[in-house]
């Protein structure tokens, strides 16, 4: 067996070894999915809040008086129509019927989309100690309405329907300001009416704001002071979806190094080096290069040695 004879098929091995490197595919990369939604907004409402300040005067004190009814967060719903708080020292250590009402209900819901507050109030009564045959307001209907979307600006709104009477007197309420009723020897009351605020991610509303000051000067009741507010919504927006993946989180598809090429998504959203663009072959560019290039240049080797070899053999 000569030499030329063992050369040769080694030389053919490496061809061929070569060929299978260049028809073979590159590895492909996979990434993780994406990460988890926002969280969930949040949502609060109630039909009413008392902060009061109770003077007595067998006692010579102030007795604090702080209330609310049907006061919920979301997810939950209220519809509870009467409020009757004890004050003591006030009214023969009776309750005090703050609040009465046909309809007293309030509701809140908050989900990663949105978050709705409203409350709502109809023919009702308000009281306050010392009071009892005289109602502080009386309304015919007060709402409230809180909406907070993600990627929306937030929403509030607040309606009072109907008449008013304050301490027996009736009122017509504007939105320019503050209403003032001041009824001699009894007290005054200024009403704010419908009061809204919203923010880049917040809202609220308040149908009706009392700021009380009655000297009622019965059953052991010298004053009053403090606030009362109707049918209050408050929500705050679900948090926005979180970012995209940045670099280092998730491989791109190879673009062959032109940023006119934009790599194509399966059914499963990850980028692919293949499928980055069908015509590939034709610009000389994409994920293939490097392999074709190699093996040209080792094929040119191979070509190299079988001639230097072939030469060699002949000359012998």
């Amino acid at each position: 067996m000569n030499r030329n004879t063992f050369r040769t098929p080694a030389a053919v091995l490496l061809a061929a070894g070569a060929v299978a490197l260049l028809t073979a595919p590159p590895a492909a990369a996979t990434g993780g999915g994406s990460g988890a939604g926002g969280g969930e907004g949040k949502a609060a409402a109630v039909v009413l809040r008392a902060g009061l300040d109770v003077g007595l005067l067998n006692k010579a004190v102030h007795v604090p008086l702080k209330t609310t009814l049907n006061e919920v967060s979301a997810p939950a719903t209220a519809e509870k129509t009467a409020l009757a708080v004890a004050v003591d020292g006030a009214e023969g250590g009776k309750p005090v019927s703050v609040l009465r009402a046909d309809v007293a209900t309030s509701k809140a819901t908050a989900d990663k989309q949105r978050a709705v507050a409203e409350a709502t109030l109809a023919h009702a009564r308000v009281h306050v100690p010392g009071l009892p045959a005289l109602s502080l307001i009386e309304v015919e209907k007060v709402t409230s309405k809180a909406v907070c979307e993600a990627g929306k600006k937030p929403q509030a709104d607040a309606n009072v329907l109907g008449a008013a009477t304050v301490l027996g007197k009736k009122v017509t309420l504007t939105a320019g300001g503050p209403t003032k009723v001041e009824i001699p020897g009894v007290g005054l009351v200024d009403l704010e009416l419908s009061a809204k605020e919203t923010t880049s991610t917040t809202a609220a509303a308040a149908a009706l704001r009392l700021k009380v000051s009655v000297n009622p000067l019965n059953l052991n009741v010298a004053q009053v002071d403090g606030e009362i507010v109707l049918a209050e919504s408050r929500c705050e927006s679900p948090a926005g979806p979180p970012p995209s993946a940045g670099p280092g989180t998730e491989p791109a598809a190879d673009t062959g190094g032109r940023p006119d090429i934009k790599p194509q998504t399966g059914a499963s959203g990850t980028g692919s080096s293949i499928t980055a663009d069908a015509n590939l072959a034709e610009t000389g560019a994409g994920s293939l290069t490097p392999y074709v290039a190699g093996g040209a240049l080792a094929l040119l080797g191979l070509g190299a040695v079988a001639l230097v070899v072939t030469r060699r053999s002949r000359t012998r």
